[in-house]
């Protein structure tokens, strides 16, 4: 990568390749009056320009098409007949090069009556003004477990009970490279190549086959490298369907590359949250209860047909702590924005109120929020525990990593250097935010993988696996699984993934997956591989299998390492000299093993630590420390570990300081730039300090996954920091991010400055 070898999608050529480019509403909802297209069309160079009634299929809407069954609204690949977000595409152009598909769709002529629309989450929830009007509704998902009646015998046996209303800015995920696709239609095979950015190139060949009505055996569908995803590039959306569609209908090689702006406007946004929580605590601190109504906002056309994360919040509300009650009510409603799409941790507003919510409670009880979580956490002895929301905990150490993380920071001196800070006139703050994160799910599309695994005559290991790696370092921690129980070298093993032609169904990547399960396939393909070589080896050798060694690559006699045989002989053996094995034994050195956890989801726990110091002045926030405690079971590299939980935090920290994609009262984007859609940098993220715990899973090998938890924890944390920084000043924040504006806000209201 660092070298330039890598090969991403706008890497990809091919003969007489042509270059899409989109026509997009720049009006959040209307009618459209006129849409005139000829002078696009007869642009020099541009081979076609295709509407809704070129492109999109009389099925039914796009979701249905391309996944059987699934939900959402009445989504088309182009806009028809009206429009219900900016950025909504409503005509395709297709031209010799990206020049000219851009300047024909310039002389595109669209005409549209701007109609009403809702922006804000509660109006969008009262139905006032419905943004589908084939559903009648704003509501596209909805989970419930209130209990008024069990809810009013806690709050009357709680000391205190403290109601906070919390909001959680819009982000987006912004991969370092954007969408994109290249389609190939052979109709003479018949064959649909196409190379993709995605998480998940088995779904894609699913959808595509559904939408051409094809057979799925001709469709192929690579990915090369990717730049990141973080969720976005997980199901097919409805650009890359048009530029599949337009392919096979022109018989020519089409790529649309998304440009940046198109990527901020229309590839899917993410957090957009209001929540109010009640929690019920006795005089000691005990949490007796947690009631949480949540509204989410999934825009127009969620990315998917539906990107609520209602019912998982449900489940996760309590997190780390025991909860005698835990209720929640939550609302999926349709705004006209961008849609919403998966985001690195998408439920992570569950941990962002309650680990706020939290400090407030030790604020008014008195208490000191590493105390008052110490109070609740969920502790060895109490393993398995049971959440009463629907899960239950095993393996995990919430209590322990709060306590290193506590420790690695120095919390109890801080506590002392802080009263000094303060009376000296600084604005300093710690905060605290832990979270039990679910990876690794035993059930559903993401919940099995299979390794294919084959020794060759030279010895080298193919492994052949359905994964999908975005920069995640799969094509690293996979082949040390194989090296390690195999026994081979780990230069022999040779890893593919992202060709649909070559690997076994899976599900990319996704869900905090990869090690849980296609780790799991992994080892358990190599261990029975293993017994094959070795099986083979003591005829070589004659020994027993039971008294053989395989390491790098070389089986010895144990106790005797000058007998030995390589792994290339071992297979020279059973491809060129079947005659002289045993008939009991396998005639092959390949296996074909698909893996699913046992349990429902593999438990995995960390808890973040930040301090900050305010400039109170500019409202600045330095963030001068970071420490995190993770505990993601037996680490197959911690290089990747530590790199999975940098690149979380640093995501976090830009929820929490500085990302909010804006939208005013009609619709309008205001943040379509990086002059406007701030991102983090290295002068905005410290040093991030971790600390390890290693706690197998209850599965084999141990592992759990980890690649969301940053994401999920950093944005409370730092919220934490900076509430505790200001509160001599009587501030109380409830949203995020908090920019200097803001905080230079807050101040400015609460007025006074802090005390000693």
């Amino acid at each position: 990568m660092l070298s330039g070898h890598g090969r991403y999608l706008a890497d990809v050529t091919l003969p007489g390749l042509l270059q899409a480019a989109f026509v997009r509403s720049e009006v959040a909802r209307g009618t459209v009056t006129g849409l005139d297209v000829e002078a696009a069309r007869r642009l020099p160079g541009v081979v076609a320009v295709y509407t809704a009634a070129d492109l999109n299929p009389g099925a039914g809407p796009l979701w249905a098409t391309l996944y059987e069954g699934a939900p959402g609204p009445p989504l088309r690949p182009l806009a028809a007949g009206d429009v219900r977000f900016v950025g909504d595409a409503v005509a395709l152009v297709i031209a010799e090069n990206r020049y000219l598909a851009e300047d024909a769709a310039e002389l595109v002529e669209l005409d549209i009556e701007a109609g009403p629309a809702v922006v804000d989450l509660r109006r969008a929830a009262s139905d006032e003004v419905v943004v589908h009007p084939e559903l009648g509704t704003n509501i596209g998902g909805r989970a419930d477990t209130l209990d008024d009646a069990a809810w009013a015998a806690v709050t009357a046996a709680a000391a205190l009970v403290v109601t906070r209303t919390f909001h959680q800015g819009r982000a987006t995920n912004v991969p370092m490279e954007a969408r994109g696709v290249v389609a190939d239609w052979d109709p003479w095979t018949p064959r649909l190549q196409v190379w993709a950015s995605t998480q998940n190139p088995h779904e894609l060949r699913v959808a595509y086959a559904r939408l051409l009505g094809i057979g799925e055996q001709h469709v192929r569908v690579f990915a090369g490298d990717v730049g990141g995803g973080f969720g976005m590039k997980l199901f097919v959306t409805p650009e890359e369907a048009c530029v599949v569609l337009a392919a096979h209908r022109l018989g020519r090689p089409v790529q649309w590359v998304e440009d940046r702006r198109e990527n901020l406007l229309a590839a899917g946004h993410a957090r957009h949250d209001e929540a109010t929580i009640t929690v019920a605590v006795a005089a000691d601190g005990e949490l007796l209860g947690m009631r949480m109504d949540h509204l989410e906002d999934v825009g127009a056309f969620p990315v998917g047909g539906t990107a609520s994360s209602t019912s998982s919040i449900r489940r996760l509300l309590p997190g780390p702590y025991k909860v005698a009650t835990a209720q929640y009510s939550g609302r999926a409603v349709y705004t006209n924005t961008c849609g919403r799409t998966a985001y690195r941790g998408p439920w992570v507003m569950e941990t962002t109120v309650r680990e706020q919510m939290l400090d407030h409670v030790a604020r008014e009880l008195g208490m000191d929020p590493l105390a008052l979580r110490l109070r609740n956490v969920v502790q060895a002895a109490d393993l398995p525990y049971d959440t009463g929301t629907g899960n239950v905990y095993r393996c995990v150490t919430p209590a322990e990593t709060i306590e290193q993380a506590a420790e690695l920071i120095g919390y109890d001196q801080f506590r002392v250097t802080q009263a000094d800070a303060r009376r000296a006139g600084r604005c300093v703050g710690i905060g605290l935010a832990a979270f039990i994160e679910p990876t690794g799910m035993g059930a559903g599309m993401l919940g099995t993988d299979q390794a294919t695994m084959r020794v060759e005559p030279s010895g080298v290991v193919n492994v052949y696996m359905g994964t999908g790696s975005t920069g995640n370092s799969i094509e690293t921690t996979i082949p040390q699984v194989v090296a390690e129980y195999l026994g081979c070298a780990l230069e022999d093993v040779v890893f593919h993934q992202g060709d649909t032609d070559s690997a076994p169904w899976g599900h990319g990547t996704g869900g905090s997956r990869s090690a849980v399960v296609a780790g799991g396939a992994a080892r358990a393909a190599a261990l029975e591989l293993r017994t094959k070589v070795l099986r083979v080896a003591a005829e070589l050798l004659e020994a027993a299998p039971d008294d053989l060694e395989l390491t790098a690559s070389v089986v010895s006699v144990r106790g005797t390492p000058s007998r030995t045989v390589t792994l290339s002989q071992v297979a020279a053996m059973v491809y060129r000299r079947p005659e002289s094995l045993p008939a009991d034994i396998d005639q092959g050195l390949e296996v074909a093993l698909r893996y699913r956890p046992r349990d429902p989801y593999t438990w995995s726990n960390a808890c973040h630590a930040c301090i900050c110091e305010i400039d109170t002045d500019t409202g600045v926030v330095d963030l001068q420390r970071f420490v995190v405690s993770e505990d993601c079971g037996v680490m197959i590299n911690p290089m990747v570990v530590e790199g999975q939980i940098a690149g979380g935090v640093a995501q976090g920290i830009g929820g929490a300081l500085l990302e909010h994609f804006v939208y005013d009262a009609d619709g309008t984007p205001a943040t379509t730039t990086f002059l406007d859609y701030l991102l983090p940098t290295a002068m905005d993220v410290p040093d991030i300090e971790v600390g390890h715990i290693e706690t197998p899973a209850n599965s084999p090998g141990g592992y759990k996954g980890m690649g969301e938890g940053g994401a999920i924890g950093a944005p409370a944390a730092v919220a934490n920091a900076i509430a505790d920084a200001l509160a001599p000043f009587g501030v109380r924040t409830d949203t995020i991010p908090l920019g200097p504006h803001d905080i230079v806000r807050l101040l400015g209201s609460a007025g006074g400055g802090p005390g000693s």
